[in-house]
């Protein structure tokens, strides 16, 4: 009979577990190795510095890269009692540690050949012997080092001229605020659409053309033509048989009244589209064709919201988790066009059944800012939806490294 474990959450999130993983590969004596954490209570920002006899490394938790990881996962740490068979989980914060290459203290020391007209550095004595004892293979590697480090040089030179030459000619103020824009992007999740946070309209931060393409749209003409043309009756059949997602038949009831009725029904069947597929596991291009799609539309879904594997030497589509948020993020980006920039995101958690909590987490990283109010749905009864607005300027929301209540 097997073992029974169970687990209790002991973890502070204010005082995480520290993951190391360094860069030039594993320790051999990792219990000779003296760590220093570094901390800024203002922003939670953490410098952990390793010191081993060799070299020294640091790790930051607020690089981009390590901004990105822990937005998108937490790590824990367990530790299990052989005897009681508790296993203590705690919080647990992962940093890279990359090697710091300094000088060696030598070369600061006096030479006694006068001779020599200036010192040699560590790598210029290992380069001299190469020179004189090295194989062809190592002075082959180091001619090469030395063509591209002049290259370099000379590349170098030029960038400089160049960029003197732009920062004459656009000024300094512009380039900082370009460098803000940069800083902002690096936030970004590449399962999110292209977001142009310096936008001066709500209509170009997620660009329509980019998430439906001229040549997409094009081809949804035939296939929304029912949802253009739908009729009262047509529509109570829908409802009563609910035929589509909540979200699309709520719209539907408003579409005569749209701006744009045509680019408004193309939308909508493209979010029905996407609603449909978020609920499978696995998806054949057949099953694609056989709600109408065109090929076009086929060969998009397949690339950008399926993830290929292997089983049984077959090659498998299926629509994982986390391709379930890419799908989630373009339909909220659409839906921003469709309800004229404000979104009922508590219908739209419901339709593709997700959590409310994994909802409003692509909603806050896809700089919405997020709201509550009581809907009706009948004349006598209410219930409280959250809202996300796209609003300019786009509110920024800091990456949460994780602050779960104890169960």
């Amino acid at each position: 009979m097997a073992e029974k474990a169970c687990w209790e959450y002991q973890g502070d999130p204010e005082r995480p577990a520290l993951l190391v993983q360094f860069a030039n590969g594993r320790i051999q004596t990792p219990e000779n190795i003296k760590f220093t954490l570094y901390k800024n209570n203002a922003n939670e920002e953490r410098i952990l510095r390793a010191k081993t006899k060799r070299l020294n490394y640091v790790g930051k938790n607020f690089t981009p890269e390590a901004l990105k990881s822990s937005s998108l996962c937490r790590y824990y740490v367990g530790v299990r009692n052989k005897e009681t068979g508790k296993m203590q989980v705690f919080d647990a914060e992962q940093y890279s540690m990359q090697p710091i290459i300094e000088k060696s203290s030598t070369e600061d020391r006096p030479v006694k050949d006068t001779s020599e007209p200036e010192y040699k550095s560590y790598r210029e004595k290992i380069d001299a012997l190469i020179e004189a004892f090295g194989t062809n293979k190592q002075k082959r590697a180091l001619s090469s080092r030395k063509m591209n480090k002049v290259e370099t040089a000379i590349i170098t030179q030029e960038v400089t001229k160049a960029a003197d030459e732009i920062i004459e000619k656009r000024g300094t103020e512009d380039l900082l605020q370009e460098v803000v824009i940069r800083k902002e992007e690096l936030w970004y999740s590449p399962f999110l659409p292209q977001c142009y946070a310096s936008a001066k309209t709500q209509e170009d931060v997620y660009k329509f053309d980019e998430l439906i393409s001229p040549e997409e749209y094009a081809v949804l003409e035939n296939v929304a033509a029912a949802f253009k043309n739908i009729t009262p009756e047509e529509l109570q059949e829908k409802v009563d048989k609910q035929e589509y997602s909540s979200y699309v038949l709520k719209e539907l009831q408003d579409i005569k009244h749209a701006k744009d009725i045509d680019r408004q029904a193309r939308a909508l069947w493209y979010i029905e589209l996407l609603m449909k597929i978020c609920q499978s596991k696995t998806l054949k291009r057949k099953e694609l064709f056989a709600l109408g799609c065109p090929g076009i539309i086929v060969s998009k879904i397949m690339k950008n919201f399926t993830a290929n594997t292997i089983k049984n030497e077959i090659v498998l589509n299926r629509i994982t988790s986390t391709m379930k948020c890419k799908i989630m993020s373009h339909v909220v980006a659409l839906a921003l066009h469709v309800s004229d920039f404000s979104v009922d995101l508590t219908l739209l958690q419901r339709d593709l059944k997700l959590r409310e909590t994994r909802v409003l987490e692509i909603a806050k990283a896809m700089r919405l800012r997020i709201s509550s109010r009581y809907v009706f749905n009948t004349i006598s009864s209410s219930e409280r939806h959250k809202f996300g607005a796209l609003e300019l300027p786009l509110p920024i929301y800091k990456p949460n490294f994780g602050n779960r209540r104890k169960k």
